[in-house]
């Protein structure tokens, strides 16, 4: 009898035992966090106020550059003609320097573009710097954000690689994408570019203001976002909500539509 009462005590104890260790790991540091009064920290996308993580961009998406034949031109795009289901952020100028847009970038892992204009950035490259180093992207906006439609040939290109000789310096780089300010350019502009090693001016479709998305183009009103769309989302900090609830008012959309945010330069 004793034995027996030994062996069921011994098999109770294993049980019990066994079900201690089934526990989740994730399960038991929740249970200790909260029996030290501490909730478990949010995942990273509920942080930036998303109620899911950004979906990832096709791996291996197919470069599509429309150019002019013949003439040697950089082509002209607002959009990406492309079916994956992708939009691209863009953000000009270099104004705004918040580290915590730093720390959005890097735990969404959003594959943002910088287009850069040497006079407002001043001494704010080192924030640019961090922002390349979490998998932003860095391209041109010229050296003071002048109108270049019209300039002659020369002022153009001192713009432009000016601009493209900064960044080398700061960062070992010679961009291949060119935004030309407030989307203003002709055809000298376009070889301007193309001598100083661009391959694509950059303009948009959508802009993200104060007041949401609206089009680059046509009648005021909200935008629906298309398959391949380029989208600026403005700096002005003055206007309205800073520059990351801009984005996360913009990523809720994207994620509504059924859409993700794509590398711009992996498909240009």
């Amino acid at each position: 009898m004793r034995a027996r009462a030994l062996t069921a005590a011994l098999l109770i104890l294993a049980t019990l035992t066994g079900c201690a260790q089934s526990v989740d790991p994730i399960e038991r540091l929740g249970r200790k966090a909260a029996a030290r009064g501490h909730e478990p920290a949010p995942a990273p996308y509920r942080r930036w106020g998303l109620t899911a993580p950004p979906a990832a961009a096709p791996a291996h998406p197919a470069r599509v550059l429309p150019g002019s034949p013949g003439t040697g031109l950089p082509p002209v795009l607002d959009h990406v003609p492309t079916t994956d289901k992708v939009v691209f952020l863009t953000y000009d100028d270099g104004a705004e320097r918040d580290p915590r847009f730093v720390d959005m970038v890097r735990e969404l892992r959003l594959p943002v573009s910088m287009f850069l204009t040497d006079s407002v950035v001043g001494p704010g490259y080192a924030h640019f710097a961090r922002l390349r180093s979490v998998g932003a992207s860095i391209q041109n906006h010229t050296l003071d954000h002048p109108v270049l439609r019209g300039l002659p040939y020369a002022g153009q290109r001192a713009e432009i690689c000016g601009q493209q000789d900064k960044l080398r310096a700061r960062f070992g780089l010679r961009p291949r994408l060119f935004r030309p300010p407030y989307g203003a350019y002709d055809a000298t502009t376009r070889r301007a570019a193309a001598d100083c090693g661009i391959t694509a001016l950059v303009l948009w479709r959508a802009a993200m203001g104060p007041d949401g998305l609206a089009p680059a183009h046509g009648p005021r009103g909200p935008h629906r976002l298309r398959p391949g769309d380029i989208v600026a989302v403005a700096p002005d900090e003055t206007t309205g909500p800073v520059l990351r609830e801009r984005t996360t008012r913009l990523l809720r959309q994207v994620q509504e539509e059924g859409l993700t945010v794509g590398r711009l330069e992996d498909y240009l």
